[in-house]
């Protein structure tokens, strides 16, 4: 268990940066953000698996082509779609805060699964996330409001952050069960059909938007408009392995290790590195709230994982 709340940590750490590059990119839509970061995971995948893909593709039974595509669709392109289109229109913390309830919502949903800890004994560590998330949103409507931010957008953006949070939440259980229950994959063979499927569905996906946007891609409309095509390459391919390749393989080794409940929490890491690299890419130190909300979540983190182990520990004779 203990390598798999470290694996988790470290995915945390590179899915983190999934947050800042909306703001790195703001010159291009959360599709054509999606699109560029699960081509290149393809590609990436597709290189690194290319001298086992005829036995990849002997072994793959319906049922694994049927979750792979659930998962490229919920777990990746409509989930993205939808963070970086909350990071525009409400900004990182808001964001990421949002995202930040998963460890409520994914321990809910799975907490009848087996190894799974009794909610009686996570209600107090759920009970400080909840407050830690609420200190955070408290301090964000407070400045937006002093702000004069538009009521509009905000809004908006907290419904595509809330839609991001549904689609992870769910495809994180469903991961999770379908790994443990399926382990002819080891988690490295996994992601990479994962991403596969992922770029896969990218590309379908562009040759129909690719009209759309073509002109942009290249010629002087792209330059007036300030879409530097190099820097979107290069920031998706980097990503792409980061937070994709390496970051799933993690999670996925992750996922087969821990219960769904703690798995849940472990998926906190992310936040806490997202609102570490939005303050460093901001240059600003965090707020009293945001302090507080930080320190409470890394709290109810580190007790739910005791609580867990405490339940791992074998009863005495």
């Amino acid at each position: 268990m203990r390598n798999g709340v470290l694996c988790g940590l470290l995915a945390g750490a590179l899915w983190g940066m999934v947050f800042i590059v909306p703001e790195i990119l703001a010159a291009f839509s959360p599709l054509e953000m999606a699109l560029g970061r699960y081509a290149a995971y393809g590609a990436i995948a597709l290189g690194l698996m290319a001298p086992r893909l005829s036995s990849l593709f002997r072994r793959l039974a319906r049922s694994d082509l049927a979750a792979l595509l659930r998962h490229a669709l919920a777990g990746n392109i409509v989930y993205y779609m939808l963070l970086a289109l909350g990071v525009k229109l409400a900004g990182v913390a808001p964001t990421s805060l949002i995202i930040g309830l998963l460890p409520i919502v994914v321990t809910l949903i799975g907490h009848k699964d087996h190894g799974a800890a009794p909610l009686r004994q996570l209600a107090l560590p759920l009970a400080v996330v909840g407050a830690g998330i609420a200190c955070i949103n408290v301090d964000l409507f407070l400045h937006a409001r002093a702000a004069g931010a538009s009521l509009w957008q905000t809004g908006a953006g907290v419904l595509c952050a809330s839609g991001a949070l549904l689609c992870w939440s769910w495809y994180s259980v469903d991961n999770a069960r379908y790994l443990k229950k399926h382990p002819h994959f080891s988690s490295a063979e996994w992601s990479a059909l994962y991403g596969l499927s992922s770029g896969a569905i990218a590309l379908a996906i562009a040759a129909v938007a690719l009209p759309f946007f073509y002109h942009d891609i290249s010629g002087a409309a792209g330059a007036a408009s300030g879409r530097d095509w190099t820097l979107f390459w290069i920031t998706n391919a980097l990503l792409a392995l980061g937070a994709s390749v390496i970051g799933n393989h993690l999670w996925n080794i992750a996922s087969r290790r821990v219960a769904v409940t703690l798995s849940g929490q472990l998926i906190l890491f992310e936040t806490l590195f997202a609102l570490l690299y939005g303050f460093i890419y901001k240059q600003q130190f965090p707020r009293p709230l945001e302090i507080a909300a930080i320190v409470l979540l890394v709290t109810g983190v580190a007790w739910s994982v005791r609580v867990h182990a405490m339940e791992a520990q074998p009863a005495p004779p």
